[in-house]
């Protein structure tokens, strides 16, 4: 019967009748507690006849003081293995121990944060036996308070463990009851009478990959979490747990990104893999102090929704040429541009699939590695070990490379390493923070790089924003009139304006494209870098070439019906 429901159970054993089941759903939904906790506040049912109903339901072993099961074997050191303050707070008792399986009497087995502690803490594997929570106390004290006496009468020596204090009559728990007014929720809810922490987690984790979200924030406040997901750049509030799982919560992720528990004062970042369906999704988690708790964010890294592709990014076709002639090039030096989330390192991927080639020796130094590539070699640094960009980059002229790319150009080492490796036949691409692509060249300059250096290594500055793509089943078209969009003239008849649907949660997009402007270097630029020209002159001269700016590319996307003008005036004016 281990696939019923517990209130099931309850009536097939006669122990309930099925208007007592419905009157508990009733109170469970307005105090948001188990619905076996329901029933024994209700006066419905004892403490005794739901742990026999919970042990049936999952197949495991009922033990009590009465049938003399919740005695620990006293010759096998068991309160060195489980300490009295773990016992006492998680309500769990050692029995036995053969080999590296521990037997525990415990008054939740559901509680899967509690018992991946206990593992831990142990490093057994675990077996349960279920017990109520008064012979679980009374255990756990005659068995730590009988250890206590039988040190006593070792010699002076041996080590006085401390009487251990008179247990709480409530005692702490490490999980909390879920809320049941999240519709998401709920069907967790529905699916196991006992929402466990772990399928909380991964409840949050698959929503957020299915909302196609790039981040999940969890922040604690006094009385609340708020709960957030990023989609498609924006940041949206999600139906949060309850305030009394966050601690829960940021310990789960922290075991599965195998993080330091007990740390909770400096910041700290893993990484974990999640499994959805038949692919694996790279999760990077940061946590950070703050006056409530710690704050968790998450960034997802599915490279299944991000083609890593440039002909997918949604380039305008004569830059996309352009910029696939720079990467043919046997060396020089290849930028990305733009602010923090604007996609420049999924464009340097891109990019990188373009040239992989297995008479090539490609080698990447990242800060961290986002998406791992097959015929690539890729360098997380560590600063704090010493190995930064500019060691990197140091030790990979060392390797015989071809293709070196580098995370991001923040000093001027780093930015003298790549310009020099440029110059001795090998190609370099990187990112900076710059607001368009003539910006970089003037940024290089302010930072220490000598334009006679410049000069010879520019390939290719690309600057690029993201924009959100009108959702396709709800977009309205519209009558450009010049008089609204600031004198516009657009080249189409019709364009198209947000409007909002079920499909795109109401906020009128469905995805992104990237804008772009795409400046080559050519002698005309070189020309004007080694005069050390003005930021305009160059700017100038590179729109005489042929580069369209990020404002035009973006009206050009207005004009195609894949986003609105108000978009891009947000995303390239900002």
């Amino acid at each position: 019967m281990a696939h019923l429901k517990l209130g099931e159970i309850l009536l097939q054993q006669g122990l309930i009748t099925d208007k007592q089941l419905k009157e508990a759903i009733k109170a469970q939904d307005k105090e948001h507690g188990r619905i076996g906790e329901v029933l024994i506040k209700m006066g419905i049912l004892t403490e005794d006849d739901l742990v026999a109903a919970l042990g049936t339901q999952m197949n495991i072993p009922h033990a009590s003081k009465s049938n003399n099961l919740l005695k620990p074997d006293a010759s096998q050191n068991l309160d060195k293995l489980v300490p009295y303050d773990f016992a006492k707070t998680n309500l769990v008792l050692p029995l036995s121990k053969e080999g590296n399986q521990l037997t525990c009497a415990v008054a939740d087995p559901l509680d899967l944060l509690m018992i991946d502690n206990l593992k831990m803490v142990t490093g057994c594997e675990v077996t349960l036996v279920i017990a109520t929570r008064a012979d679980l106390i009374s255990a756990i004290q005659d068995f730590y308070t009988l250890v206590r006496s039988t040190s006593a009468q070792r010699p002076a020596a041996a080590a006085q463990p401390k009487t251990p204090p008179k247990p709480d009559s409530k005692p702490k728990r490490s999980t909390g009851s879920l809320p049941t007014k999240d519709d998401s929720l709920d069907r967790l809810i529905e699916d196991a009478e006992e929402a466990p922490v772990i399928k909380l987690v991964d409840l949050i984790i698959r929503q957020a990959i299915e909302q196609r979200a790039s981040d999940i924030h969890i922040e604690p406040y006094k009385d609340k979490i708020n709960l957030r997901y990023r989609i498609d750049g924006s940041l949206y509030q999600i139906p949060p747990p309850a305030r009394n799982l966050h601690s829960a919560i940021v310990s789960r992720l922290k075991i599965l990104s195998k993080l330091d528990i007990a740390e909770k004062r400096l910041p700290q970042d893993g990484a974990i893999s999640f499994k959805i369906g038949d692919r694996t999704v790279d999760i990077r988690i940061s946590t950070v102090p703050t006056v409530w708790g710690e704050k968790v964010v998450m960034r997802i890294l599915d490279k299944s929704a991000t083609p890593l592709e440039l002909v997918s990014l949604g380039f305008d076709s004569k830059q996309l040429d352009r910029i696939k002639n720079s990467l043919k090039k046997p060396f020089g030096l290849f930028f990305v541009t733009g602010p923090t989330g604007s996609g420049k390192s999924t464009t340097l991927y891109a990019a990188l699939n373009e040239v992989i080639d297995p008479k090539k020796n490609i080698l990447t130094a990242e800060d961290p590695v986002e998406f791992k590539l097959d015929g690539i070699n890729q360098v997380g640094v560590r600063p704090d070990i010493g190995l930064t960009f500019a060691s990197a980059l140091k030790a990979f002229l060392r390797q015989d490379p071809d293709v070196i790319m580098v995370g991001e150009v923040r000093d001027i080492e780093t930015a003298q390493i790549c310009v020099r490796a440029a110059l001795t036949g090998h190609f370099v691409l990187s990112t900076l923070h710059t607001n368009d692509a003539p910006s970089a060249i003037t940024r290089l300059m302010d930072i220490g790089v000598e334009p006679y250096l410049l000069t010879p290594s520019l390939v290719c500055i690309l600057a690029q924003r993201l924009a959100r793509r009108l959702c396709t089943k709800c977009k309205e078209a519209i009558e450009p009139n010049p008089d609204q969009f600031g004198g516009i003239k657009f080249k189409s008849d019709l364009i198209y304006k947000a409007v909002g649907c079920e499909d795109c949660n109401n906020t009128g997009y469905r995805g992104r494209v990237v804008l772009s402007e795409t400046m080559v270097v050519d002698e005309t630029i070189r020309e004007l870098i080694s005069k050390k020209a003005s930021y305009a002159d160059i700017r100038d001269t590179a729109r005489k070439n042929g580069m369209i700016t990020l404002f035009e590319d973006g009206i050009k996307k207005v004009e195609e019906g894949i986003t609105s003008f108000d978009e891009i005036v947000s995303v390239t004016t900002s």
